[in-house]
């Protein structure tokens, strides 16, 4: 049971870095600090005061530069990687009674996955925004992003089934939306 709760916090919070990249490793690390977040070997150092500031500082800059229009969209382009390695590292940073090679093919595949898919998914959004609105909407995406990925770091740190559902339910959510605009933009071919 253990061992299930240990990949579903990892996997929670690799999701949450698909929406920011700092927000969930800040939050990790102040929940360390307070003993309510064990990390595994090797990973000890978020758990350290000069790590809450990186981080801090790290999850407010981030978060203030999503809020320029256009560099929003900048920033998408260097996030997709960055998510990705940050969800692999998130993941097996807490995945704590789990052998290195099981720990680290779950991070990679499930964490490193999960984040791709929550920021590729982010970046379609912020794309259609910025489509739409000419980047002004954009700030209105920014603040779903952040509060999004700190409420699903929470909900992963201490209630990690319901931080493993509200993933899956946002896995169904943008693979649904994505079927409805193809068979949209069917429709609309159709009709030309």
């Amino acid at each position: 049971m253990e061992s299930a709760l240990s990949i579903a916090l990892g996997i929670g919070l690799s999701a949450a870095c698909g929406f920011r990249v700092f927000v969930p490793f800040f939050v990790a690390s102040v929940a360390s600090i307070l003993g309510y977040l064990p990390l595994s070997e090797g990973f000890e150092w978020i758990g350290t005061v000069p790590a809450v500031i990186l981080f801090g500082s790290a999850t407010l800059l981030e978060i203030a530069a999503y809020y320029v229009p256009w560099i929003d969209n900048v920033l998408d382009s260097i996030a997709t990687p960055a998510a990705l390695v940050a969800g692999i590292v998130a993941a097996a940073s807490v995945m704590t009674d789990l052998p290195p090679l099981l720990r680290w093919t779950v991070a990679l595949i499930g964490g490193g996955g999960v984040a791709g898919a929550v920021q590729g998914a982010m970046a379609v959004v912020r794309m259609g925004s910025t489509v739409l609105t000419g980047g002004i909407g954009n700030a209105v995406v920014s603040t779903g992003e952040w509060v999004a990925s700190a409420v699903t770091s929470l909900l992963a740190i201490f209630l990690p089934v319901a931080g493993i559902v509200l993933v899956v339910l946002m896995l169904i959510i943008g693979w649904r939306s994505s079927v409805k605009r193809k068979e949209e933009a069917a429709i609309q071919r159709s009709h030309q």
